[in-house]
């Protein structure tokens, strides 16, 4: 099964950490954001990797190279200035991925959700479905969620045959067909949601909810949290799942 790290983005909000520094490289808990991606990649035997870049993307392949050092093959998927947002991205990189089911994650979060599962579960999806999601408890900070949970199906409106429903929060992690972007032109700008919304209203998109840690490292302040939190033991500091969200 092949893997898509997505690396591309500007970082705003992270500035000016990010001015100089391509934000999938900033440390936390004494090693980049990344490199955890990678290493928890290769533990799970999943070590052909397609990563996405733009801004600095010169200083992320230097860093990184082919990933040899933590037992992974990288291939990189180059983006022109500004990127092509995430669906855009995936697009410009299907020629390196599997046109089976693939594992794509945000290289901008932190989750101890093991990728060794992503085998069963692509194995598991039904042909007629384009997506499966990782959805998470809402941080306080995204307190509305972004799709609603029931009987391992994601809905992007309240699902009237399930009472009480949770609507919960996109973590970055999910399996796709390339199904999902056909039609779309390679070197095209498009976000995912869009595609996602659509297959959630066709009834194409499976979900489960994690219900261990996940931290979107979107600001400094957050960032900070995280590599405090990591230095002094995840476990200990981040049983509430709420630290550094």
């Amino acid at each position: 099964m092949k893997t898509m790290i997505l690396a591309a983005g500007r970082g705003e909000r992270m500035r000016p950490l990010t001015d100089h520094t391509p934000k999938p490289l900033l440390e936390a808990g004494g090693k980049p954001l990344i490199v955890w991606h990678l290493e928890r990649l290769a533990a799970a035997g999943l070590r052909e990797i397609v990563i996405n870049h733009a801004w600095l993307g010169d200083r992320l392949e230097a860093a990184l190279g082919d990933g040899r050092r933590w037992g992974v093959r990288i291939t990189w998927s180059p983006e022109p200035a500004g990127g092509l947002e995430t669906a855009g991205g995936i697009a410009q990189a299907l020629p390196w991925l599997d046109s089976d089911p693939f594992l794509v994650i945000n290289g901008d979060v932190w989750c101890d959700w093991d990728p060794g599962q992503a085998r069963d579960l692509a194995r598991a999806m039904p042909t007629h479905d384009l997506a499966w999601l990782l959805l998470v408890d809402n941080p306080s900070h995204h307190p509305e969620g972004d799709f609603w949970l029931a009987d391992h199906t994601a809905f992007d409106a309240p699902p009237a045959s399930t009472q009480g429903a949770p609507r919960l929060t996109f973590s970055g992690i999910g399996l796709y067909r390339p199904e999902l972007l056909a039609g779309m032109k390679r070197g095209s700008a498009a976000r995912l949601a869009p595609l996602l919304r659509q297959a959630m209203g066709e009834g194409r998109v499976r979900a489960n909810q994690h219900g261990g840690i996940w931290v979107d490292v979107g600001t400094p302040e957050r960032l900070a949290a995280l590599d405090r939190d990591l230095r002094i033991g995840v476990g200990e500091t981040m049983n509430d799942k709420t630290c550094a969200r």
